[in-house]
């Protein structure tokens, strides 16, 4: 029941709920684990990730943005490289790039999947271009093909942010991150699956890279160079670089949210399932309403759903995207949100010199795009309501055009 200030249905702040074994699991680690951190559950959930997602190296960290930042570094990127990357996304996504002074180029998006293209990329590529962020939006992965084409081509590094894609699958049956030189998870609350709260995991493809980022990710701590002849001279461990003016991170993911890892990876298919199916009924429902123009799919792409977005056209109805979001939110108790504005509009984009695109299909989907409350605990009688209260207000906004 939602109080007399809630609305009927809310936007969650949680992606999931963790089951009466996971908890038992979880709060078994809280018990026993020593040390919390660096421990059993980290080299197991690490273990594991990197098999579920067919990459040879991964890493837990403490949030994707962490995992962005690392692979960041790992590139080598700064003054005088391009990044580039699409406009729509969160502004994680470009952040670290940016801190690292290097320029970024905003990429535009195809209208239909919501996500950049091979060809948004190839408009453009520049001879700086050093580095290429894919971002698999939604739960929808990008065509990587193109892109890795590209990439090749000119030498360049390719990151893909897979914080919102984590089980998709192209249709060559390849998992989002398995293709570029890095990937980026997140596992924030939001998310899919989560590590209580906040958390991540890099994945690496060279062997020489991966090599760098225990140092990188833990204050360049290592072993010494020679042997001790007693284990606590001249120090418990030794601090270094590992590249030369690269400095270290502590991003060390504690082994409690290790545990809630391991057991949340052993059930996210079932989950992505669950909100594949929900998606798919509810925009099914719909189809009727020309008005909501959901993210497309491609034929062989498993889309996981880590939203449930669309663009609201009301050219028909002479309805605006607010209209139907008002009457959403205030006659129904829908909370909708819109999300991403398009990066090169945020003042701290703009202030950084990074405020010009052309991006046209970012623009129009931002200015025309809602987004349904899309939990995946979300009880079945809350989404049937959403459902009905949608079809109500469609039908309104049609009638009081007419």
């Amino acid at each position: 029941m939602s109080g007399a200030n809630e609305p009927k249905v809310p936007w969650s702040g949680r992606g999931n709920r963790f089951t009466d074994e996971e908890i038992d699991y979880i709060v078994e680690a809280m018990k026993t684990a020593d040390p919390m951190t660096q421990g059993r559950y980290q080299a197991e959930f690490e273990c594991n990730f990197a098999g579920f997602v067919e990459q040879k190296y991964a890493f837990a960290v403490t949030s994707g943005t962490a995992a962005l930042q690392m692979a960041a570094a790992l590139t080598r990127v700064g003054p005088g490289d391009d990044v580039i990357m699409p406009a729509h996304t969160f502004a994680a996504s470009a952040i670290p790039f940016g801190q690292m002074g290097a320029n970024l180029v905003w990429a535009d998006i195809d209208p239909d999947t919501l996500v950049v293209t091979g060809d948004a990329i190839a408009r453009v590529l520049t001879p700086k271009t050093k580095v290429i962020v894919v971002v698999h939006l939604y739960g929808l992965m990008v065509d990587m093909d193109p892109i890795m084409k590209l990439a090749k081509e000119r030498g360049i590094l390719v990151v893909e942010d897979c914080a919102q894609s984590l089980g998709a699958t192209d249709d060559k049956d390849r998992q989002a991150g398995s293709i570029g030189d890095f990937g980026c998870y997140s596992f924030h609350t939001h998310k899919n699956m989560s590590t209580l709260g906040e958390g991540g995991m890099l994945t690496v493809r060279d062997d020489d890279l991966a090599a760098v980022v225990p140092g990188l990710r833990h204050n360049g701590m290592r072993g010494f160079d020679f042997a001790q002849d007693e284990y606590w001279k001249p120090a418990m461990s030794n601090v270094d670089f590992d590249w030369d003016n690269i400095w270290p991170y502590n991003f060390c993911m504690g082994e409690v949210q290790c545990a809630a890892g391991i057991v949340q990876l052993r059930r996210v298919n079932d989950m992505n399932a669950k909100r594949d199916q929900r998606a798919r009924r509810f925009a099914e429902a719909l189809s009727g309403f020309p008005e909501l123009v959901f993210q497309h799919t491609p034929d062989g792409y498993h889309n996981i759903r880590y939203c449930l977005p669309a663009r609201y056209d009301g050219t028909e109805t002479d309805a605006t995207r607010d209209d139907f979001m008002r009457r959403m939110a205030h006659h129904h108790q829908v909370k909708m949100v819109v999300q991403y504005y398009p990066l090169y509009r945020y003042p701290m984009f703009i202030k950084a010199g990074f405020g010009d695109a052309d991006c046209p299909e970012t623009d129009r989907f931002f200015d025309s795009m809602v987004s349904f409350p899309f939990h995946e605990w979300m009880p079945d009688d809350q989404f049937e309501y959403m459902l009905d209260a949608t079809r109500e207000t469609l039908d309104t906004l049609r009638r009081d055009a007419a």
